[in-house]
Formats: C-alpha cells, sequence, structure tokens
C-alpha cells in the first residue's frame, strides 16, 4: 500500500494487522501460529485470542474478508467525499443534489469556530426514506414492525404501508395544531409503536423531535421542556413494565407545572391509552390542554405531503443524561445522519432482506434513535419492539421472543447480558435460538467472560458477535467488527469503520503509533457527527474539541494491542489513578467477572490517604452463592493475578443488585457518592429501575 500521505501513513497504522490477515491463507487452520477458532466450535478459555468466521458465514457476507473491508475503507479516508457521496446517490432519494462540497469541517479551535457540513444544498427527508421509497421499490406488504406486549400473548404488527398511513395520520394532525417545520415536539413515550410513528411523522413534517427516556422523573423532563420550548407533548398514560405499572401521564403533569413557573407553558398534551396498564377513566385529565390520541389522530387523512429539508436542516435533538447542571441537548441533522446510520446498520449487522432484527434499546436512548428506528428501516428492514421487561415473567422472555419472530440479529447491552448469565445457562436452553446468525452489543466495553457465555450460549458458537463503540454524539457506529470480515477478540470493538480515524493520544495531545493506551480521539468528521448542543456551541467547543485541538475527543480511553485491535477502557472519568498508575474501571471489572461466582461487578474510584484513589468494588454474586471472607479474598486475587497487585480492589461492597436506569445503564454517579459516604448527595434516583437497591446497598456498607 502507498504510503505518500499522512492520510494514508493513517490507514497503515490502523490497519497493519487486518492487512496481515488479508496476507495469510484463508480458514483458521491453516494458521499455525495464532491461538483461533472457527465460529461453530466452542470458545472455552481465555487462551483461544482470535475467533474465526466460518467460510461459509464469509462467503455470503457483504464484506466477506480483510481485503474487501481494506479496499473500501482506504477509499473512505483518501477520498471522503467521493465515498460517501456514492453511497448518498445511489442508495437515497434526493429532491435535489447537494453543491460542488460534500463536506465542509473544521475541527481545530485554533482555526476558528468548529464546524461540520455534509450534503449541504442537498434536499431530502429521512421519513421518505424510510417508508416512501421502500414502498415504491416493493416493500408495501413487508412488515415493518413486530410489536410485543409486556404481557405474553399480545402482540401486534404492520406493514411498511400500513405503517406510512399511520405516520401521515399523526403528521397530519400535528399540522392541524400548528406544529411547523423547526417546531421541537417533546415525545415521552414506552416501547409502543406510537414511539416511532411519532419520531417518523415529526421527520416528515421537518418538526425536530425530541424523544426522553420514559423513565426519567418529572423534573427531568420539565428541564428539557424549559431548555427546547415544544410546540407539543405527546405521551400515554401508563406503561407496564414488568409486574410494575408506571403512571406517566402523572409524571408528565408535574413536569408541566414545573415548566410553566419557567414560563414554558404547552398547550396541548398528546396522550396514547394504553390500555393494558390503565383504563382512560382512571387517567387524570386537564380539559382543554389533554387530548386522546385514538380520539383525534385516526380522524386524519393516511396521506401527508412531505416537508423537503436540508440535508443540515435539524432532525432531532436528544439530551444526554447524567451530568449536573443544565442537560446537554445533542443535536443531530437530516442527511448525513441518515446516510451514516442506515450504513452502519447495512454493514455491521451483515444485514439481508430476509433479517428480522431487534434491538433491546429504547428510542428514549441514541440506540433507539439510529438502530431501532431510523437505521433498520432506511434498509427496509423487519424491527421487533419489545415493550417490556427483559426478564419477565422470567429470565427467557428474550429467547421466547427470538423464537417467536425467528429474529435474526439480535442486539442488546453487555448489562442485560450479565444480568441474564446470573440467572442460570437453563433460561436460554429451553428455547431453539436457530434463527440467530449475527448478534450485537452496544452500550459499554462487554467483559471477555459475558462475550463467551453470549457467544457460547446464546449463539450457539456461531453467530459473530458485533461489539460496537459509538455515542449518543457519533451518530451511528465507530469502531466495530463487521461480521464475516476478520477474527474478532472477545470484548475488542476491533476496528474502525469506513470513514472513521481513531487516534489514540498521549496527555499532550501527541498520536501514539503501535501498541498503546491513551485518550481516544477521531481525526476528521464522519458524516453522522453531531453538529453543536443546542443552545450552547460554546460548551460544544469546550467539552469536546478544546482539550485536544484539531481532534473530537470522545472522554473514552483506549487501548490498542499489538495487532492493532481496540479496546475501550470506559470513560476517562472512569479511569483510576492508583500510586501513578492508569487504571481503567471496566478492566478491573472485567477481572472480576471473570471470577465464577461473580454475576456482575461495578468499580469506582475513591480516595486514598496513602495513594491518592483507592478501588472500591460493587460485586453481585451468581444466585444463591452467600458472601464470606474467602470469597472477598478470592476476588481480590484474581485481580492481582490477571491485572498485578496496584490494581486489587481495596474494598470489595456486597451488592444483591445495582442501580441500573430502566434501560440497564448503571448509575456510577450513585455508587460514587456511596463509595465515598456522601449518602446526603445522592441526587435524584427516580430514573432507576429499582430504587430500593440504593438502601439495600447502604445496609450492606460495613459488612
Amino acid at each position: 500500500m502507498a504510503s505518500s500521505s499522512p492520510k494514508n501513513l493513517t490507514t497503515t497504522n490502523h490497519l497493519r494487522h487486518v492487512e496481515s490477515m488479508a496476507s495469510l491463507p484463508s480458514g483458521a487452520g491453516k494458521i499455525s501460529h495464532l491461538n483461533a477458532v472457527i465460529l461453530g466450535e466452542a470458545l472455552a478459555s481465555e487462551e483461544n485470542d482470535f475467533v474465526f468466521p466460518s467460510d461459509a458465514f464469509s462467503r455470503q457476507a457483504l464484506i466477506p474478508s480483510p481485503h474487501k473491508y481494506l479496499e473500501m475503507y482506504k477509499r473512505s479516508i483518501e477520498d471522503p467525499a467521493g465515498f460517501w457521496s456514492g453511497i448518498a446517490s445511489s442508495q437515497f432519494y434526493w429532491k435535489q443534489k447537494w453543491g460542488d462540497q460534500v463536506c465542509s469541517e473544521n475541527l481545530d479551535v485554533r482555526k476558528g469556530d468548529i464546524k461540520i457540513e455534509w450534503f449541504k444544498g442537498g434536499i431530502t427527508n429521512i421519513c421518505y426514506n424510510c417508508l416512501d421509497r421502500n414502498i415504491d421499490a416493493g416493500l408495501a406488504d413487508k412488515i415493518a414492525l413486530y410489536w410485543e406486549s409486556n404481557e405474553p400473548g399480545f402482540d401486534a404488527h404492520l406493514t411498511y404501508s400500513q405503517l406510512l398511513h399511520r405516520v401521515c395520520q399523526l403528521a397530519n394532525y400535528l399540522k392541524s395544531i400548528g406544529v411547523r417545520k423547526g417546531d421541537a415536539v417533546i415525545v415521552y413515550l414506552p416501547m409502543l409503536m406510537e414511539l416511532p410513528i411519532t419520531m417518523l411523522a415529526c421527520a416528515r413534517i421537518g418538526a425536530v423531535h425530541s424523544v426522553v427516556f420514559a423513565g426519567f422523573s418529572s423534573e427531568s423532563l420539565a428541564q428539557r421542556i424549559v431548555d427546547c420550548k415544544p410546540k407539543v407533548v405527546i405521551t400515554c398514560n401508563a406503561v407496564r413494565r414488568g409486574p410494575k405499572t408506571i403512571h406517566l401521564k402523572d409524571i408528565v403533569d408535574a413536569a408541566l407545572v414545573e415548566s410553566a413557573k419557567n414560563g414554558i407553558s404547552i398547550d396541548v398534551c398528546l396522550t396514547c391509552e394504553n390500555q393494558s396498564a390503565l383504563k382512560r377513566e382512571s387517567t387524570k385529565w386537564q380539559e382543554g390542554r389533554d387530548v386522546w390520541w385514538e380520539d383525534v389522530v385516526p380522524k386524519y387523512p393516511t396521506t401527508c405531503d412531505v416537508e423537503w429539508v436540508d440535508a443540515e436542516d435539524p432532525l432531532f435533538l436528544l439530551y444526554t443524561s447524567g451530568s449536573t447542571g443544565k442537560p446537554k441537548g445533542v443535536l443531530h441533522t437530516t442527511g448525513g445522519y441518515m446516510v451514516y446510520t442506515a450504513t452502519t446498520f447495512k454493514y455491521a449487522f451483515d444485514y439481508k432482506e430476509s433479517d428480522v432484527y431487534w434491538c433491546t434499546a429504547d428510542c428514549g436512548w441514541i440506540t433507539g434513535h439510529s438502530y431501532v428506528t431510523y437505521g433498520p428501516m432506511l434498509n427496509g428492514a423487519t424491527v421487533v419492539v419489545y415493550e417490556g421487561a427483559p426478564n419477565y415473567p422470567d429470565s427467557g422472555r428474550c429467547w421466547d421472543i427470538v423464537d417467536k419472530y425467528k429474529v435474526t440479529i439480535f442486539y442488546t447491552a453487555p448489562t442485560l447480558v450479565r444480568s441474564l448469565m446470573r440467572d442460570g445457562d437453563e433460561y436460554v436452553t429451553r428455547y431453539s435460538r436457530k434463527s440467530l446468525r449475527v448478534l450485537g452489543s452496544v452500550g459499554e466495553p462487554i467483559n471477555p467472560s459475558a462475550w463467551r457465555w453470549f457467544f457460547n450460549l446464546v449463539g450457539g458458537s456461531r453467530c459473530p458477535i458485533s461489539d460496537t463503540w459509538w455515542q449518543t454524539e457519533t451518530g451511528g457506529f465507530m469502531i466495530t467488527p463487521l461480521p464475516g470480515a476478520w477474527p474478532q477478540k472477545p470484548g475488542s470493538a476491533t476496528f474502525p469503520f469506513f470513514g472513521v480515524q481513531p487516534v489514540i493520544v498521549d496527555e499532550k495531545g501527541t498520536e501514539i503509533d503501535g501498541e498503546c493506551s491513551g485518550y481516544l480521539c477521531v481525526k476528521g468528521s464522519w458524516p453522522g457527527a453531531f453538529r453543536t448542543l443546542y443552545g450552547d456551541h460554546e460548551r460544544y467547543e469546550t467539552t469536546y474539541f478544546r482539550p485536544f485541538p484539531g481532534y473530537y475527543f470522545t472522554g473514552d480511553g483506549c487501548s490498542r494491542d499489538k495487532d492493532g485491535y481496540h479496546w475501550l477502557t470506559g470513560r476517562v472519568d472512569d479511569v483510576i489513578n492508583v500510586s501513578g498508575h492508569r487504571i481503567g474501571t471496566a478492566e478491573v471489572e472485567s477481572a472480576l467477572v471473570s471470577h465464577p461466582q461473580c454475576a456482575e461487578a461495578a468499580v469506582v474510584g475513591v480516595e486514598h490517604e496513602v495513594k491518592g484513589q483507592g478501588i472500591y468494588a460493587f460485586v453481585t454474586l451468581v444466585e444463591g452463592v452467600p458472601y464470606s471472607e474467602e470469597l472477598r479474598k478470592s476476588l481480590i486475587l484474581i485481580v492481582r493475578n490477571q491485572i498485578g497487585a496496584f490494581a486489587a480492589p481495596d474494598k470489595i461492597h456486597w451488592a444483591p443488585g445495582l442501580p441500573k436506569t430502566r434501560s440497564g445503564k448503571i448509575m456510577r454517579r450513585i455508587l460514587r457518592k456511596m463509595a465515598s459516604r456522601q449518602l446526603d448527595e445522592l441526587g435524584d434516583i427516580s430514573t432507576l429501575a429499582e430504587p430500593g437497591v440504593v438502601d439495600q446497598l447502604i445496609a450492606l456498607a460495613d459488612s
């Protein structure tokens, strides 16, 4: 490969190992110096570094080899404008093409304002591309959505043409109450079909949706209402999640009272009646403001003209959670996001027209935007949407749903994998799962032992795992395996997606080559990147572009091994500095979870008078295993053995459960406060799936 330019050198650095794999004979059996298994053989131990795709899988894959990947990746870096405009032109509908410039960017604060633009001047509509374009291509009668209720036995489905009709009816209703292009719409819905319908209806008329996860408190919802000043709030009266009923409308009512105190009054609250959770007559109501969806939306026509928008017009706002003070409203625009989410979905899951795809994420998070609604539907996929809890009525529910709908691609979070792993293999093995062909992981690094369980048991040792690394801010996958293209290493996100140039830098911002650890940054823009923080471009620049001028700073730590594979080590603020040793919390958690009696672990840093910071580990044991001093010592020993004495936890805190949001995200902020004994500063715990866990942990603090 030529190396006459810095871009080529960057490509070389990223792909040294992929290139070496490309030059080897195909098939793991011929590579004697590598520990390797082929899909279809159980992966038993840490000693097997590589998991190779089977020849049968690779032959049918969209990217069947390192050669093909390398060819496309090189082009995407050396000629990003040509690469992305080729995909955008051939696979999407544009009312009007963009001008001469495909991309315009400045990622260096020293050279002026940060700016990222893709396909500016191009006129399109993402709803049209998700629905009308696919119907015109012959998919009118293909199932777009399978909906599965929280309660087993209740379900529904919509074809692409039926979905378009429902979307148009809501779009017409929104126009009738004065919602126009550029207006914000707050959406506080659970995983009903009405949620993707609402997102698509907003996009159809050029309105900017802001979906708020229907687990946030009224205070959090009010903050978001005050920030984006929506024309309407869309919710439902209640939802059943597992055995619990959550009264969403009551939360919205409280939020609207709070936002009104801050000068933002909402004239319309459109409310779905979710009969399985709460009857209409039991729902609190404010006449003149509250409107039943079922009373008005179905009366509107099933066709609605498209509002054609510029590629750089806003598509949605998504507020990031967890930080103190004002929430950050991540703003994504239309054209680049559309092209990027569709392309990442297609290649990272090796998507085929016959696939049935299920992502367990809620649309209140970025994963639900990019990989429940937009990415799959831009590809004309059949998507499963599940309303309920993954362990209701028991821990076999996921696999029951997989068998029921013949799911072929299953995308979930490591937290859920570990939780189901803890509950025992029998919940998995009682179901066939034979339809599965690709698995996926999202949200945090997946530790190797959970990866192996997912691979061996759930996927029957035959399904590649797309262990994706990306962020709310990136819009789509950044570093991810491509199934069939190259061997995987359990726990590694592997290599960059097309057009993405990850670099690892030291504290001074100097790029480090080869095997190393440091701060993960991205050089150059990609179409799916967010464009600003709503109403606060200065904060956008300060948070993401000022730490290392010239780069997008991800906030994550990363290691690159001798083979060029990327290993995410967690947030940089989740790096603990013990006596000068920088230790990623994910690394310690992975070591703890490799203990056969440890089901889950969460590690935080805590002040230490000698070492600066100490390591404080919350440990959940496998069901039925009692707490003991011997086990505590055994857990510390496994960390010493796997990482080193410097990484040994100073404290093991027994945890019957961990504080998690309903989407499964561990609330480490709460754990940090608990470890520091700042119990009066735990803050808002209303978004936790099980708020009672907090009291249990406090009670066990000194055991």
